[in-house]
């Protein structure tokens, strides 16, 4: 598993780093259609973002993403199936198959009330959105990185923007939710997105 970057020497860290991740053509798998995006950091190398994976066994009514690359620790996240990919809903978040602690509130207000928190190796997360539906924001003490999709549901490219002490285990689970149904960490989302989950069997805002 990753250690934590405070303790780990000769970590990059990444503030100023902008990087962008480009949409690659579909692939077919054994569980249909597999969506990939592909980028280079730089000091760190390649990234790959894809989904659904073909690498672990799970039922066919959800999805997981995965993040993977030359200097990147693999994170992955398994969800309930919803347009195509995993909610945050009873979510698992794994770092070198190591389990992440998620929580949020979904009744209360504002950006930072509706947050999902996230727990792993030892720091502490928050992850919003900020300026619309596209952007989101990951976030730990002395570390963010902003990540901007060119489009909602099937974006070209994904954009991401370091600053702090960011490195690669921030890049790598800011570039995996962006493949999560995250619509509802703004209340406007979660009230477009009932309807649909209801139907999904999943009730959760």
């Amino acid at each position: 598993m990753i250690e934590p970057a405070e303790g780990k020497e000769g970590v990059e860290r990444m503030s100023g780093v902008s990087f962008e991740l480009q949409r690659a053509s579909s692939t077919r798998g054994r569980r249909g259609e597999v969506f990939s995006w592909f980028g280079q950091v730089e000091g760190l190398g390649r990234i790959e973002l894809a989904f659904p994976t073909e690498h672990s066994d799970y039922p066919s009514e959800y999805c997981e993403v995965a993040v993977s690359g030359e200097s990147f620790p693999l994170v992955t996240y398994l969800g309930l199936r919803y347009l195509r990919r995993p909610l945050l809903a009873r979510g698992e978040l794994r770092v070198d198959w190591g389990p992440a602690d998620l929580s949020r509130n979904v009744y209360r207000p504002g950006r930072l009330g509706r947050a999902l928190r996230i727990d792993v190796v030892g720091r502490s997360y928050t992850y919003v959105q900020v300026g619309g539906k596209r952007s989101h924001e990951l976030a730990r003490e002395g570390a963010r990185v902003r990540m901007r999709r060119s489009g909602w549901n099937n974006p070209q490219t994904l954009s991401g923007a370091c600053s702090g002490a960011a490195d690669a285990l921030d890049i790598s689970l800011a570039v995996v939710l962006e493949a999560v149904y995250t619509r509802n960490l703004s209340m406007p989302g979660a009230l477009v997105s009932i309807p649909g989950r209801f139907l999904n069997r999943c009730n959760f805002l």
